[in-house]
């Protein structure tokens, strides 16, 4: 049985990580000032999916096996990179919106959740933090220590999902002002595409030793 104390603690901590940007409110933020509010929180839900996948390899131990295996790592690693570039190229490569705003194709919802539970799934930083972090608040005759953990990330989940909502809601606002205007459509999908890459090489090239726990 998880305790209040653990609770308030692991509250706390998942505050403090939620609200520093890291790679998954990058990509949320993207997709909010491309399309609207919505297209954001339906890409934050889908990597709050992904991330409670991971919480519960955690729990179950595959998270271990990605910390202590530099193979199992790499794969996960180098899957991520390689999918947040393709979304890249593809932005890079879209030219219909280029000389009128009103051309920018809807993505289904459906569609960004799809994207979102990849890259929260794939995101070896979020697996290391969950692998890292929930141990620290799993107390030793409180139960099951799966059962804790599950507890536990889920309370972090559902932190990070509430306040990567909030940046595709601010973020929306702007991205509608803006968007109004057909050169700032172009701009802003060449800036999209170059920050999918950027996460991509970022991705590639952070090793397991330089690996930060962020989410």
């Amino acid at each position: 049985m998880v305790s209040f104390s653990q609770l308030l603690l692991v509250s706390g901590a998942a505050l403090v990580f939620a609200l520093v940007p890291g790679p998954a409110v990058v990509f949320i933020v993207t997709r909010s000032v491309d399309q609207n509010r919505r297209a954001g929180m339906a890409s934050g839900l889908g990597v709050a999916v992904g991330n409670w996948v991971l919480v519960i390899g955690a729990a179950y131990g595959l998270s271990a096996l990605l910390a202590t295996s530099t193979a199992a790592y790499d794969v996960v690693r180098f899957t991520g990179a390689a999918y947040l570039i393709y979304l890249g190229v593809r932005r890079l490569l879209d030219r219909r919106s280029t000389f009128e705003a009103d051309a920018v194709p809807a993505q289904p919802l459906g569609r960004l959740f799809g994207q979102g539970a990849v890259v929260g799934l794939l995101n070896p930083k979020a697996a290391l933090f969950f692998f890292s972090f929930l141990p620290q608040f799993v107390v030793s005759g409180h139960g099951a220590v799966a059962t804790q953990m599950l507890v536990l990330g889920t309370v972090v989940v559902a932190i990070t999902l509430a306040s990567d909502c909030g940046y595709a809601a601010l973020a929306g606002g702007v991205g509608q002002a803006l968007l109004r205007r057909p050169k700032v459509v172009r701009r802003q999908q060449v800036v999209a595409g170059c920050v999918y890459i950027g996460l991509g090489v970022a991705a590639a090239v952070t090793g397991p030793s330089t690996a930060k726990a962020t989410a």
